[in-house]
């Protein structure tokens, strides 16, 4: 399978990377980026990232035979019904997005008799840096993709799709989209919440000259996720608020429990509760 046109619509490090990735195995004859800073696409451009841009959704999606939107999550409903109108009959669309429900309700919204051929997915794969100079053809070498498809998805959008992903070495699977955004809030957006406010709440306070002078390996390891685009991840927060709110509550209780452990000098359950955690965290490591 060679995609004729391919339309990557936002040209940051996961459009970048995708078409590199699928440049790099001769998947396209033509990559189209599509945004609305032309700085950025033209140095999109002149990376090879892409073939051609435009700074008009419609006429990206205009011919093309698949679709990936690579936009904000905020940006999802105005940009489904912008190229509506524009798509074939046949073009596959697809999307990036770290929460599948708000996107899915988008797309039905919008896309009309296009919505079978549109598959949501979310490739669990990414760096804190930001942009299409930080695109790499194989971010998503031996990544997980999950693709969220629908009752009345198309069968050959998911099998398009799936070929897209496979090409560029991702291993891809499945789930229910409620499932993918209660175990992703838990997995990755709760972490990015607990870092960016670890880190402002270290700001805030009056010794942060001396907090930051002598943080050692744990604090960078900790909160490198803090680096991440925060426009993006303030997107995440809103657009899957649903469940991150549950998993917050129950980390807030876990954190209460602790805390309650030391101001009782309960040492057998504070020793529990680190000893779990290393079990768990050594056991996933090894899993990997």
């Amino acid at each position: 399978m060679k995609f004729k046109r391919l339309a990557i619509l936002g040209v940051g490090l996961i459009g970048g990377s995708l078409a590199l990735g699928l440049r790099r195995a001769d998947m396209c004859q033509t990559i189209i980026g599509y945004g609305r800073n032309r700085d950025n696409l033209l140095r999109a451009k002149e990376l090879g990232v892409i073939d051609e841009f435009t700074t008009s959704a419609e006429e990206a999606a205009t011919g093309a035979d698949l679709v990936v939107v690579a936009t904000p999550l905020a940006t999802n409903e105005k940009l489904f019904s912008a190229i509506a109108s524009s798509l074939g009959s046949n073009t596959v669309i697809t999307d990036v997005g770290s929460a599948k429900e708000c996107v899915v309700d988008a797309a039905r919204l919008t896309l009309g008799s296009n919505f079978p051929n549109f598959v949501p997915g979310h490739p669990i794969a990414g760096k804190e840096k930001s942009g299409v100079d930080a695109a790499v053809a194989d971010l998503f070498e031996d990544h997980l993709v999950i693709l969220t498809p629908l009752g009345d998805t198309s069968i050959n959008a998911i099998s398009v799709v799936t070929q897209m992903w496979e090409a560029v070495l991702a291993d891809v699977t499945t789930l229910q989209v409620e499932h993918h955004d209660a175990v992703l809030a838990a997995t990755s957006h709760l972490p990015h919440m607990l870092a960016y406010a670890l880190v402002d709440c270290l700001t805030s306070m009056q010794e942060n000259e001396d907090v930051f002078q002598f943080a050692a390996g744990g604090f960078r390891d900790f909160t490198r996720i803090a680096s991440s685009n925060p426009q993006m991840w303030h997107d995440i927060c809103f657009s899957n608020s649903k469940s991150l709110l549950t998993v917050l509550g129950n980390f807030e209780d876990h954190l209460q429990a602790l805390k309650q452990a030391i101001e009782n000098g309960d040492s057998e359950k504070v020793l529990e509760i680190f000893s779990r955690a290393k079990q768990s965290r050594d056991e996933y490591v090894v899993g990997k």
